[in-house]
Formats: C-alpha cells, sequence, structure tokens
C-alpha cells in the first residue's frame, strides 16, 4: 500500500523528562492511533522523520516498521518547537484499507505563473481541504488551473478537481472561494498622492515665517 517506509521503535520513555532525553539525542516521540485499538507510544529518528514528511507531506500513506511489523499509516500531525528546528512529537494514524479516512490535502493553482491577463493580481484564500475518502483514493492534491482566469473572476471549492471524484467527499462548503484575480494597485499613484499629502503640511520652518 505504501511506497515509503519509516523505522520506528516502541517507546518506553513517558513523562516530560524522559520525552527531553529523547529529543536531545535527536528522537521524535509519537503516537500511533488507531479505531479501536489500543494506542502504540513509538519514537522515530528526526532526521529520518524529516526526510518521509518532505516527500509525504500529511496526505500519503507510508509504512512504519515498528519491531519487524509493516504498519500502514498517515502523518496526521507533528508538533515543532517554536524556535529551534526540532520536531517535539509526531501522531501517525493507522489506516485500514476498507475504512474511509479524513485528510487534509493542499489546494495547488496550477498554471498561476503563466495567467494570461496580466498585469493582474492572484489572490489565494484558501491553501488547504479536508476531505474523506478510502484510502486508495485519497488525493495528493485538490487542484484548480488559473491561466484562463480574467479581472474579477473567483473560482471556489466547486471548481476543484477532487468536487468531480464521486469516491471523494469534501469537508467543506462548495461556495467558498478558492481564489481570485483582482487588478493591481498603482503603487506609483499611491505614491504621488502620499507625496502630495505630506507636501501640503506646512514644515517647521514655514510656520515659524508665518508667525
Amino acid at each position: 500500500m505504501a511506497d515509503l517506509k519509516l523505522n520506528a521503535q516502541k517507546r518506553e520513555a513517558v513523562g516530560k523528562n524522559k520525552v527531553n532525553k529523547l529529543r536531545q539525542q535527536s528522537i521524535v516521540p509519537g503516537v500511533v492511533y488507531a479505531k479501536d485499538e489500543e494506542n502504540i507510544n513509538v519514537q522515530v529518528i528526526a532526521k529520518d522523520f524529516e526526510r518521509v514528511l518532505s516527500k509525504a507531506g500529511t496526505s500519503t500513506i507510508i509504512s512504519l516498521e515498528v519491531e519487524g511489523e509493516d504498519i500502514p499509516v498517515l502523518i496526521k500531525s507533528y508538533q515543532t518547537h517554536p524556535f529551534k528546528s526540532e520536531f517535539l512529537h509526531v501522531d501517525f494514524q493507522k489506516i485500514k484499507a476498507n475504512e474511509a479516512i479524513r485528510v487534509n490535502i493542499p489546494v495547488v493553482l496550477t498554471g498561476r505563473d503563466e495567467i494570461r491577463v496580466q498585469p493582474s493580481v492572484l489572490i489565494q484564500n484558501i491553501d488547504n481541504i479536508d476531505v474523506e475518502c478510502l484510502p486508495k483514493y485519497i488525493p495528493q492534491t485538490a487542484e484548480v488551473n488559473v491561466v484562463d482566469m480574467q479581472i474579477g473572476d473567483s473560482y471556489t471549492v466547486a471548481d476543484l478537481d477532487v468536487s468531480k471524484d464521486e469516491n471523494i467527499t469534501l469537508l467543506i462548503e462548495e461556495d467558498e472561494i478558492v481564489c481570485s484575480l483582482q487588478e493591481p494597485q498603482d503603487e506609483n499613484l499611491e505614491a504621488g498622492e502620499e507625496n502630495l499629502e505630506a507636501g501640503q503640511v506646512p514644515t517647521v520652518g514655514e510656520t515659524e515665517t508665518e508667525k
């Protein structure tokens, strides 16, 4: 089911002090969650986790090898240190082939660098959406092509490719605006107006002369 693999070990260390010691050794504590099953405390090597995360994100099934057992999982969520480049914790969700799963996938605006109407400004309102489907139908992205957008146009969730897939349930209203194309603001004009306004304000010298 999964091409990407990540080695893990069952974790005996629990509690703040013991878990902090793991992090000091560049080991990330984690938990494998499964419906109607007991959670499994695990730990993974930080650099290995970072490598797999960069390829899988949170919408690709990976194989978590725990002491000889391959467990298909999603990286459900992870926490990072607010200041250091360090992973604090990771949650894995065990996948069952016959059970629908909720995933968060990125919204991709294809052709954004080739929009025909120029000058223009593309505004993206939604970066990710939640969908639900069987594991075999999990999409990597939700896409819409924006090359032919005109000034004033907007695309909604209903325009995304995944909205047309009967195997996928969208967990967001279809009329939510994903992106819009707008005219660029005339920065030079605005700057000129600001300078004019500033020029109308008397300087200290002018004020003293009037006195």
